[in-house]
């Protein structure tokens, strides 16, 4: 993440431009009387306006191998004293990603400065190298982590080892089989950080895509009345209680179908791409008795040539008295994303509750 006090570029990469790379340049040089600067500008800058974050990123990382002198050790050892002084978090992942370009040959020492790493900026994209080529010997080091002092070192236990982490490397193995990271995720399941925690859920989220017995399974065992545990447990689940799995709405009080009446209206008709859609759910008890609810509503996006795709948003999780009536209100932006580009057409929206759809309704998007 960049410093609090630095605005976010128009282009995320152009957190990488010249600047930063002369920046950089200049503490190296100051720290290592052998450090060749021009060298290091020469390859970073030629190219630089092709590139893409990752790619400079990562050109950081070949830079600084080119331009230092020494072994491995000794360019490790310079990158330590320049890591305190980076000034912002995400442009320091290049030093993690030194490591794991150069220092899979030496794995314990590089798994090390991993560690060392991670405070200044995370290390978990780098060390899905040394998963990926040793899962076992990578895993009981950071097994090791998830006791670490640093809640940034134990955030990489269990981050590092996601087996679906967004813009990393996807860990087969892992995918296959999560078994071998269940000993950190229950070392950390009551950890005092919610940095740690909220990794925990992330981790076991991505679990759920391929293995949901084995995390409800391992969650239907832990204590719901200790709040780390029912917070961590709860974030793990949303994809599967946003599908209604039985299991899952049961493991949080709302295994029971909704004995409900709904209705649900939307604030138009027809729509122009970048209006927001008001929607609002007419919720009415029909049981003489209290029942907790889990609200989501499903958008059936159309694709460019016609059929429709889903997605569901959580909306609400409430308590709803005997013969009790809730109105909620919901307003929905129509407009492009870079992962979601909308098309023309009729778009169908359903109200969940508990699981079960039990009201539609649409709108015509006209771009």
């Amino acid at each position: 993440m960049p410093a609090a006090d630095e605005p976010l570029p128009a282009q995320l990469k152009d957190w990488f431009d010249e600047k930063r790379y002369r920046f950089i340049a200049g503490e190296l040089a100051t720290i290592s009387t052998k450090f060749d600067e021009k060298r290091f500008l020469k390859q970073t800058l030629t190219g630089l306006d092709e590139r893409s974050l990752m790619q400079r990123l990562h050109e950081c990382a070949v830079a600084a191998e080119a331009a230092l002198s020494g072994t491995f050790q000794q360019k490790v050892s310079v990158l330590k004293k320049l890591a305190p002084r980076m000034d912002h978090a995400f442009v320091a992942i290049f030093l993690s990603d030194f490591v794991a370009t150069y220092g899979l040959d030496e794995f314990d020492y590089s798994m090390e400065a991993l560690r060392f790493f991670t405070p200044y900026g995370s290390a978990e994209f780098a060390v899905r190298a040394f998963l990926q080529s040793d899962v076992s010997r990578a895993l009981k080091i950071m097994r090791g982590w998830a006791a670490d002092e640093n809640e940034h070192v134990r955030r990489l236990a269990s981050e590092g080892s996601r087996p679906r982490l967004p813009w990393g490397l996807k860990l087969k193995e892992l995918v296959r089989d999560p078994e071998p990271c269940a000993v950190i995720l229950e070392a950390l399941k009551n950890d005092k950080s919610l940095y740690v925690r909220r990794s925990v859920a992330n981790h076991l989220n991505d679990i759920t895509k391929d293995h949901s017995e084995w995390v409800l399974r391992r969650l239907e065992n832990w204590d719901m009345t200790q709040e780390t545990q029912a917070w961590i447990a709860r974030h793990a689940c949303r994809t599967l209680i946003k599908r209604g799995d039985p299991r899952a709405l049961k493991l949080f009080g709302f295994g029971k179908k909704a004995a409900v009446s709904i209705g649900l209206t939307l604030s138009a008709k027809e729509i122009k791409l970048g209006d927001r859609l008001q929607m609002q759910a007419e919720i009415t008890s029909e049981s003489s008795k209290p029942q907790r609810l889990a609200v989501d509503y499903i958008v059936h996006y159309v694709k460019a040539r016609g059929a429709a795709f889903e997605k569901v948003f959580k909306w609400t999780e409430l308590e709803l008295a005997a013969q009790q009536q809730v109105v909620l209100s919901k307003t929905q932006a129509i407009r492009d994303f870079s992962t979601r580009k909308h098309h023309a057409g009729h778009h169908r929206i359903e109200l969940q509750v508990n699981g079960e759809r039990l009201a539609t309704a649409g709108f015509d998007l006209v771009l």
